[in-house]
């Protein structure tokens, strides 16, 4: 294929270094199992804060809140820390991703039903949050006044209702997609549009002549590197940060009040385990793989998914696990996972949908099919494009309940529980993108079989060790 200047497309003369081989301090994380760690930060610091709260009260409140406060210092530094390298560790991945892609045809094939199958997976999602949250109905078991939590009264029906979309203006919605400032929309971290102008970029450059497009794979492959670096230095606060969080939360509301949201807790939780379900349900019938043999292969990626509550964090892990043990092609899986890690949040809008109805329970709101509905909408649009960071869920469903007149204010009822929640849906986030890399894997078609490819890539890193180049060219792979 030529471009507009004579030359060869660079998307099959340019092969930029997988992130996978940026797993090296990942991998060690797992052999440390730091998802114990974790978990033993969790139960200390819930210990820790019942012994300085209002249910056992051993220091003065004041004094609790400041040394509570002191004890979630790394807790909010690890926050900001992953919060701060997520965009432009996505930005670079599915740019290079686009680039170690076979041709333009096996890019339109692929994209075209990746998206359709993360919205339908996304909405199906969130179905699945409302109908548990509805058969459960966590609301009733709970009194909003002993959480201890300042709550203002339902909605009245004088307040304006969300304006519909109308037909007309469709095209400028579709318009304001397209980011007028690209560097505007990665300051306010508007990541759907941060992934449109990432594909556009990558589509820009894999069009372009190797010698033009090189320089700045090869800034971008230095950027990845400087991004898993700073995962890094996140990670060894991971366990001190979960306990000084936890500490912090417990030390402020008490053991009673945790112990009143056991039953949402579990909700989510059920949900979460309902979805995963389906995936492997999905797995058996359309890939044809046995689901012990994938909960086997996606174990310890799971397991730092829950760790790190970053799906962008475990990216790396999550490409090397999809190649070597789930045996899906580098071109699909280098492309798919970044792309899933940003608009793949299907555990993330599940929690949305649980957390609105059992919100509207405790306040006694109704809402109708049409509310349910307008639910669905706005969790999937609020979903797609979402940082891949911890906390961001709890970040956006003020928005999602905004749409059907529920405070904002009730957000405050589920802060204490959303660490354990946060981990939990992250780990089926990046399960769910595991998934559609082995569907797009099965349902695209391509020119090289996964043995073909990875021969193929096994030659291009040993030509890369010995060169020093990241991203080679057919003139490396000549010599």
């Amino acid at each position: 294929m030529l471009g507009n200047n004579g030359s060869t497309l660079a998307i099959g003369d340019l092969y930029p270094r997988s992130l996978k081989y940026l797993t090296g301090y990942l991998q060690s994380l797992v052999r440390g199992r730091l998802w114990l760690q974790v978990m033993v930060g969790m139960v200390l610091g819930i210990t820790v804060g019942i012994l300085m709260g209002p249910t056992v009260g051993w220091v003065s409140p004041i004094t609790a809140i400041t040394v509570s406060d002191w004890l979630a210092f790394p807790g909010k530094l690890f926050l900001a820390l992953l919060q701060m390298i997520v965009i432009p560790l996505v930005f670079a991945s599915i740019i290079r991703g686009l680039a170690a892609t076979e041709d333009l045809e096996q890019l339109r094939k692929m994209g075209l039903r990746v998206v359709l199958y993360f919205i339908a997976t996304t909405a199906l999602a969130i179905v699945i949050g409302l109908a548990v949250a509805l058969m459960i109905k966590p609301g009733t078991f709970i009194d909003s006044q002993s959480l201890q939590i300042p709550i203002t009264t339902p909605p009245t029906t004088t307040e304006t209702a969300p304006s519909e979309l109308k037909i007309n203006e469709l095209p400028q919605k579709i318009i304001t997609l397209l980011p007028a400032n690209p560097l505007t929309s990665m300051v306010e971290s508007n990541m759907l549009q941060v992934v449109i102008f990432a594909m556009m970029v990558g589509v820009a450059l894999v069009m372009m002549a190797p010698a033009q497009s090189k320089p700045m794979l090869d800034l971008l492959g230095s950027l990845q590197e400087v991004c898993m670096t700073v995962v890094r230095w996140a990670m060894l606060l991971a366990p001190f940060a979960v306990f000084g969080l936890l500490a912090q939360l417990t030390a402020k509301l008490g053991l009673d009040a945790l112990l009143g949201m056991a039953i949402y807790v579990g909700t989510v939780l059920l949900g979460l385990a309902i979805l995963f379900v389906v995936y492997l349900v999905i797995i058996y019938f359309v890939a044809r793989q046995s689901p012990l043999a994938f909960i086997k292969a996606v174990r310890d990626v799971l397991l730092l998914a829950f760790s790190t509550s970053s799906s962008a964090a475990v990216m790396p892990l999550s490409i090397k696990v999809a190649e070597e043990k789930l045996r899906v092609r580098p071109s699909v899986s280098q492309f798919i996972i970044p792309l899933g890690a940003t608009i793949n949040m299907n555990g993330t809008a599940l929690y949305h949908g649980v957390a609105a109805i059992f919100l509207a329970q405790v306040f006694g709101i109704e809402i109708g099919i049409s509310g349910m509905a307008l639910i669905v909408i706005t969790s999937v649009g609020a979903s797609i494009g979402a940082p891949a960071t911890p906390g961001v869920g709890i970040v956006i469903l003020s928005m999602v309940l905004g749409t059907v007149g529920i405070p904002a204010a009730g957000i405050a009822l589920i802060m204490g529980v959303d660490r354990i929640l946060d981990m939990s849906r992250t780990a089926i986030n990046v399960s769910g993108d595991l998934v559609a890399a082995k569907l797009m894997d099965r349902w695209v078609g391509a020119k090289a079989s996964y043995k073909e490819e990875i021969i193929e890539e096994t030659m291009h890193e040993s030509i890369r060790i010995e060169t020093g180049e990241d991203v080679l060219t057919e003139e490396h792979i000549a010599e």
